[in-house]
Parts: structure tokens; C-alpha cells; sequence
């Protein structure tokens, strides 16, 4: 009776478990087969970026089955303030944004509100009849247009082949083209909505035919108005609802409340001397990297956000975890499934020959040979210098963040990637 009774006791835990996924929970590195010796590599080698004035701070996260056997902080938050960086210190995220306004879409998705091959323009008419660029005059920005072939969908929206670019950060033709019509690229802190821009922006002309190229642009921003239409809620207030609150992803936020401010870490740059120094509005003019503090009211889908590196990092587990998180169900698990699988068919992302799913990249065969991650992990990273992956074959969670643009000397990314691999006992 007694070994019967273990035996159900030990089946309704493992149910339990099953039905929340793994939870990240801090743990001995070697009962998640990890090197704690070869784990060490991995800060020298952040200490030296930081010696070599590379960068001014870090911070590392690795987890493996929710154990969380990773979560370092290195250097500096803020020279300036001499404040040390904390493993709760505050990173825009930028295009880790993506991310999580694609997981907004999807569970909309899932609740029957459109299907993924509808025209936006359905929800969204400014997008009706999109034209696509023909010929470009660089003397004053002008231009001639010939009809698309079809309309956008929402799959090529989440999938960045809509033919949509990036103000600000995009080719020089799109750039102007999107100036001249007042499009901000997401890191706004000015009193702008999210749906006077995206309805000016659906006016204007495709860099290519819907579906032709993938092309990174503002297909997320696009995404969160159409979060906000479907819902009938603000995208902040909808991810915080159904994303952010439901996992205790307490530290997210596109303005950070002013009690937090404190914790958002500096941005850095680099001077024509290639010398690493504060960016400042004097820097580059076109942004005001002190947007997160401003009391603003543009909820960028695809650039927006600020984070902390384990908040991201539960994010990311969720999706590990085929949708669900501490007991809370955000996606099915097809869902996951369908946002993981290739979706632009022959297309690359890059020259690595990378795919793209709905909302990340997919790592391939290619480019799993460069660095050892494994084929079918997918990935991305935010324009501050963040990073991310998910590598469901060896159940990781990897991240490492730092706020800096460009990174003239860097091979710091590529280097985090390769050695989390090395660290692997099994």
C-alpha cells in the first residue's frame, strides 16, 4: 500500500510539473551538467572586454532545465555615478521587444481574433493597397510608385518580409523617405501615439513586394497597433495584463517608473578614436537614449521595452516550457511549435543562412558549424548591444547584456555564445 501510494504521489508531481514547466530556480551548476571551472572562462573573458574598454559593464545569464547556473553582473552600470552593475540593473531591450509583442499577436491568434494570412488592412485600412517603391530622387526625397502584387499579411509582418524597413536605422532611400513623414524608429520620449504613426506610415511606399526579401523594419510596431485595435487595450497595458503581471515579470516596463529609474543602466558609444564614451543627445541627435525615464505614451512594438535580464530570461522559459510558466498558460505548445518553425521558406535572414519564425530567428545547420549552438535554437538581440537565445535540444536559456553601440572591436557575443557550449559537461 505504501510503495502504491509513493508511486501515485510521485506521478501527481510530476503531472504538477509537467503542467507548469520548469521554473528558474538557482542551482549547483554541476546537477545541470555545467563546469563550474570552464563556467569561469566566461567571466574572464567579460573582464577583459571590460579591462580592454570594450564595454563598461555586463551582465550573464545561463539556465539550464529552469537551474539557473549563470547570473553574473561585471563593471560598471553608470562611470559617471561610479555605480557598480547588479544583476537587476535595468537594460533597454530594443528589439527583444519583438519578442514579446509577437507572443501578444500569437495569443490573439489563439483566441480566434484573425488568422495569420488575413491583409492587415482588414484591421488596419491605411494598409490597404500598399504601392512599392520605383524610382527615388535623393535630391529631395520624392519618388514614383508601382502597385504591389498583393496586399500585407499578418505573417509577413511577423515573419519581416512585409516590405516594410526602419526609420532612422534603415537603408538611405527608406530613411528618408520615413523622415520626411514624421516615422520614429521606437525610442521615442515624446507625447506621440502609436497609432497616428503606424497610419502614416501605412500610406507610404514597400521597399519590395510583399514576401520577395526578408527585410528588418518596423513590421512589430505595425503588430502592436494591431494588439491594441483587436484588444481595444493600450499595448502597454495589454502586455502587462496577459504577459508581463501573469509571469512576475515585475521589472518591465517601455517608461520606467521613477522609483526604478535608478537602475537603468547607462548607454555607451564610441568616439572617432574608437574610445569608448557616454552617449549623449550631443552624440547622436536623433535619439534620446533617456527615453525609458520620460512619461511618454508611444508603446513601440518591435523597439520599445526595457528589462531586466531575469525577467527576459522568464520570458524565455515560458517559451521553453511550450508556452507555460509557474502554472500559467500564455500559448500552446503548437504555438510555440509554429513561432519556432521556418517560415520564410527559401529566404535567409543573413549570410550565415539563418531562417526566420514568427518573431525570432532560427538557428540552421550553417550556421549551428560557426559557434556550436545548436540547429533549431532560436534567437535575437536588441540595438543597445543585448542578446539572447533559447536552445531547445540542450534546454537552455542564455543572455547577455550590455548597453553599448556599435561594437568596433567585438567579438564578445560571439565568444559568450561559443563558451556557454564549452562549459557543457555531457
Amino acid at each position: 500500500m505504501k510503495r502504491i501510494f509513493t508511486f501515485l504521489l510521485l506521478v501527481a508531481l510530476t503531472a504538477r510539473s509537467f503542467a507548469q514547466g520548469n521554473v528558474l530556480k538557482p542551482a549547483d551548476p554541476v546537477a545541470a551538467k555545467f563546469s563550474p571551472e570552464r563556467l569561469k572562462r566566461i567571466d574572464d573573458m567579460i573582464e577583459q572586454n571590460i579591462d580592454s574598454g570594450y564595454v563598461k559593464g555586463a551582465v550573464g545569464f545561463i539556465a539550464r532545465d529552469g537551474k539557473i547556473v549563470y547570473n553574473k553582473s561585471f563593471g560598471l552600470a553608470d562611470e559617471d555615478q561610479k555605480k557598480l552593475m547588479t544583476n537587476d540593473a535595468i537594460f533597454r531591450i530594443a528589439s527583444q521587444t519583438k519578442a514579446i509583442t509577437s507572443v501578444a499577436v500569437m495569443m490573439l491568434f489563439e483566441e480566434g481574433k484573425f488568422l495569420l494570412d488575413d491583409p492587415i488592412s482588414k484591421y488596419l485600412p491605411t494598409f490597404a493597397h500598399p504601392k512599392v517603391v520605383d524610382q527615388f530622387n535623393e535630391r529631395d526625397s520624392s519618388y514614383t510608385t508601382i502597385p504591389a502584387k498583393r496586399e500585407i499579411t499578418i505573417r509577413d509582418l511577423l515573419t519581416h518580409t512585409s516590405g516594410i524597413e526602419y526609420a532612422q536605422i534603415g537603408s538611405p532611400k527608406m530613411k528618408a523617405i520615413y523622415a520626411k513623414a514624421g516615422i520614429p524608429a521606437g525610442f521615442v520620449a515624446d507625447k506621440i501615439l502609436l497609432a497616428d504613426a503606424m497610419n502614416k506610415l501605412g500610406k507610404l511606399p514597400l521597399l519590395h513586394q510583399p514576401g520577395e526579401r526578408w527585410t528588418y523594419g518596423m513590421n512589430i510596431d505595425v503588430l502592436g497597433y494591431l494588439v491594441e485595435k483587436v484588444s481595444g487595450k493600450s499595448l502597454d497595458q495589454f502586455l502587462k495584463e496577459r504577459i508581463f503581471t501573469p509571469l512576475g515579470m515585475n521589472d518591465t516596463y517601455f517608461y520606467i517608473p521613477a522609483a526604478k529609474q535608478n537602475r537603468l543602466v547607462a548607454a555607451y558609444t564610441f568616439d572617432n578614436n574608437n574610445k569608448i564614451t557616454k552617449w549623449t543627445t550631443a552624440t547622436f541627435p536623433a535619439f534620446n537614449v533617456d527615453y525609458p525615464k520620460a512619461n511618454g505614451t508611444y508603446y513601440a512594438g518591435g523597439a520599445g521595452l526595457s528589462s531586466t535580464i531575469k525577467d527576459y530570461a522568464t520570458f524565455l522559459q515560458m517559451l521553453l516550457n511550450g508556452g507555460v510558466y509557474n502554472g500559467q498558460r500564455l500559448l500552446a505548445r503548437h504555438t510555440v511549435d509554429l513561432m519556432t518553425t521556418n517560415q520564410i521558406g527559401d529566404l535567409y535572414i543573413n549570410p550565415d543562412k539563418d531562417k526566420f519564425g514568427l518573431g525570432f530567428g532560427l538557428t540552421t545547420q550553417n550556421s549551428s558549424a560557426k559557434l556550436g549552438i545548436s540547429e533549431g535554437s532560436f534567437a535575437w538581440g536588441g540595438f543597445f548591444g543585448t542578446l539572447y537565445w533559447v536552445d531547445p535540444k540542450e534546454h537552455l536559456v542564455c543572455l547577455l547584456f550590455v548597453q553599448n553601440w556599435p561594437f568596433p572591436h567585438n567579438q564578445m557575443q560571439d565568444k559568450f555564445r561559443a563558451m556557454v557550449y564549452q562549459a557543457l559537461n555531457d
